[in-house]
């Protein structure tokens, strides 16, 4: 059995692979993220050749899974308690990840690939989220939370996460253009400098980008300066890429939230985002599936959570056009999820007056 762990890190993923009596098979290597995962995944399909690996990122590191499991590897979750200290910014180095791997072989935890990097935190994400509804509504009356709209328009968002990813985004953005719509983009941060013709094009074609984090971390379980480093650096690196702003829409990872959360990114300037259609187009499903789940599920005023990001994503491409199609004969337009929002801020001042 050998021992692989992925950290990130600013532009790039770090591999390190050990054996059983703890050394070194493969030394500390960097891979960009933007455009060298496939010689990432290729060299562990390559080792596990030879014999099995078992894998590891750690739990702030929600970019990359989808893809390392789509290619049928086996990944699991290291989580803080069998780590050392992470810094401010980027995640443990990799060597201590595959090390943590060995030493704590069955207590870190097997992901699976319709339940992604939180696999067996779920009902603990939940209860997280449910003790942030008071701040959810107080941020909503004051304008810094949206999570859909009014529904006094037959209008309907439409918004990819975890991009951009090629060749997936600018597919989305060419169907998006074959039928004249704005749409909404959340990036990840790790993703943005290498990759900066798609949000060119986003912001040329009329598109809203917003802020997803850097590495799609689950941000309650970071302390504030990793809460911040994670909003700042990304908003400054869309900004440098798009040439736009520094942006101020945000949707958090798994919508994790708690009050505290929620009032740290009001103090960092942004307005957090949320929806109330999600098919889980991340997880592996059909077109068809996704395409319904979709339209069954929209109403006036719905904001639709796609990925065009964070593995493979041929589904949502498929679903796409059935999904634009579908809601155009029933009567809705499409509208991005900034302007949604200014005009449900702009019925609620109008009601306070």
């Amino acid at each position: 059995m050998l021992y692989a762990g992925i950290s990130w890190h600013q532009d790039y993923y770090q591999l390190a692979v050990i054996g059983p009596d703890g050394q070194r098979v493969i030394a500390p290597g960097g891979y960009y993220a933007s455009h060298n995962v496939h010689r990432l995944v290729a060299r562990l399909r390559e080792l596990e050749l030879t014999e099995p690996v078992t894998i590891a990122v750690e739990s702030t590191n929600g970019t990359l899974d989808g893809r390392l499991m789509a290619a049928g590897l086996r990944v699991h979750r290291a989580d803080p308690g069998l780590l050392p200290e992470r810094p401010a910014f980027g995640a443990v180095q990799a060597e201590d990840i595959a090390r943590a791997c060995l030493r704590y072989e069955r207590e870190i935890v097997p992901l699976q690939r319709h339940r992604g990097t939180q696999t067996g935190r779920e009902g603990e994400l939940a209860g997280w989220i449910a003790g942030a509804a008071d701040a959810d509504r107080a941020q909503a009356a004051s304008g810094r939370l949206f999570h859909r709209g009014a529904g006094d328009r037959r209008e309907v968002a439409l918004t990819f996460d975890d991009g951009p990813l090629p060749p997936y985004t600018e597919m989305v953005l060419d169907i998006l253009a074959r039928y004249e719509l704005r749409a909404t983009f959340f990036c990840c941060g790790i993703h943005v400098r290498g990759n900066a013709a798609e949000l060119v094009r986003m912001r040329e074609e009329g598109h809203a980008i917003g802020n997803h984090t850097w590495s799609h971390p689950f941000l309650p379980e970071l302390t504030r300066a990793q809460v911040a480093e994670q909003v700042i650096r990304t908003g400054d690196a869309i900004a440098e890429a798009a040439g736009t702003g520094r942006p101020t829409l945000f949707r958090p990872p798994y919508a994790g939230r708690t009050p505290q959360v929620l009032e740290q990114l009001a103090g960092l300037g942004v307005t957090t985002i949320l929806g109330d259609v999600a098919p889980d187009d991340w997880a592996p499903r059909e077109p068809d599936a996704v395409a319904r789940d979709v339209l069954a599920g929209v109403r006036p005023g719905s904001v639709v959570l796609l990925n065009d990001g964070g593995g493979e994503r041929s589904a949502t491409l498929a679903a796409l056009p059935r999904i634009i199609e579908g809601l155009l004969d029933d009567g809705y337009a499409f509208a991005r999820v900034d302007d949604m929002a200014l005009r449900a801020e702009q019925a609620r001042l109008v009601h306070t007056v």
